[in-house]
């Protein structure tokens, strides 16, 4: 069975993460998220988040170290889900499939509506900042 490919981009800045809440519709509408998406045929990791991160938020990023990946199942199938430090080369974000973006910190964001796949990435985040 093929297993799907994703990425999520985190960004820190002040003890804080760069996250957004998805736009209402689907089963993750109105979540909040680390963006990113998934990874095309022939696609880098790394490209993936610079595609996703232009299309997304209409700004450029440099991707960094990898976090941590984590699988799930989402409707049968199974995905990873691989998470990488990025840097913002600006921060004029244009949102596009978002309605909203923050910086917030681990205990803020174990408060919100989540995604799930995106809060099984909360364990490599406490370690990451330790």
């Amino acid at each position: 069975m093929a297993v799907r490919r994703s990425v999520a981009g985190i960004a820190l800045e002040g003890g804080k993460f760069f996250i957004a809440r998805r736009l209402p519709g689907g089963d993750l509408g109105e979540k909040w998220e680390f963006p990113g998406g998934k990874v095309e045929a022939g696609e880098s990791d790394e490209d993936a988040l610079i595609r996703e991160y232009d299309e997304e938020f209409k700004v450029a990023i440099k991707p960094g170290v990898l976090l941590g990946s984590v699988s799930f199942d989402h409707h049968g199938i199974t995905h990873t889900l691989r998470a990488y430090r990025i840097y913002f080369s600006g921060k004029d974000f244009t949102l596009r499939e978002h309605t909203e973006w923050r910086w917030a910190g681990l205990e803020e964001m174990e408060k919100l509506d989540f995604a799930d796949s995106d809060r099984k990435l909360f364990f490599y985040l406490k370690s990451y900042l330790q």
